[in-house]
């Protein structure tokens, strides 16, 4: 059984896969990407790349708005499919923020140069003080 961070690791994994295949025009079938991945069905993984998925939009326009003079789109796939989870559990899950903010920076501290992670590192902090002030946890 794995635990949650090695989890977000296939999770970031897929989403990556997903980017990759998008990007190329190539057909692609979600579970079956999930599969290549998790020798076990897992509900965690499952309903966070649905749950990406479904709120790409809305993710991708928070995330842009606490980029400065930059975008998304500017990062590498690897980097934004770290973005994408972490903002999708910040704002549609109830992990607490300390977990999903520390479990983004290890993971681009694994893939990503320094540079990157402190720039997601910003942007979920941004998210995550301005939640705060909204009423969130």
């Amino acid at each position: 059984m794995k635990n949650r961070s090695e989890l977000r690791e296939i999770i970031m994994k897929v989403l990556y896969q997903i980017s990759i295949l998008e990007h190329t025009n190539l057909d692609y079938n979600i579970e079956e990407l999930i599969k290549e991945q998790l020798e076990v069905e897992n509900e965690f993984v499952t309903s966070s790349v649905y749950g990406v998925l479904e709120h790409k939009e809305e993710i991708t326009k928070l995330a842009n708005q606490y980029l400065e003079n930059w975008t998304l789109d500017r990062l590498n796939q690897v980097d934004q499919a770290i973005i994408y989870l972490a903002i999708y559990e910040l704002k549609y899950t109830d992990t607490p923020s300390i977990v999903v903010i520390n479990e983004a920076v290890e993971l681009s501290k694994k893939y990503s140069d320094e540079k990157v992670t402190k720039v997601i590192n910003a942007i979920l902090d941004g998210i995550y003080h301005d939640g705060e002030q909204n009423g969130a946890r």
